[in-house]
């Protein structure tokens, strides 16, 4: 029985992080497909369907934050930030 009570007491101790991004995820940038997949790459199209576009002149809103900027970026002649 002691073994439980000093696991017990080591999950209570154990804290987790706070969510101090949340302030940050608050910055959203909204994004539009202008241009087609079809005949891309399969990573170009990997990366469209990860910001979840599945129609051209879809818009989507994702935080605003250097991963996504950076997807943007790897295929500029399908996606534009549309400004707001």
């Amino acid at each position: 029985m002691p073994e439980t009570a000093v696991k017990a007491a080591k999950k209570k101790a154990v804290k987790k992080p706070a969510r101090a991004k949340r302030a940050a995820a608050s910055k959203t940038i909204t994004i539009e497909q202008y241009g087609s997949g079809i005949g891309c790459n399969f990573t170009h199209k990997r990366v469209l369907k990860s910001l979840g576009f599945r129609k051209i002149r879809q818009r989507v809103v994702r935080p605003d934050n250097p991963a996504v900027r950076g997807m943007v970026e790897a295929i500029p002649h399908l996606l534009r930030i549309v400004e707001s």
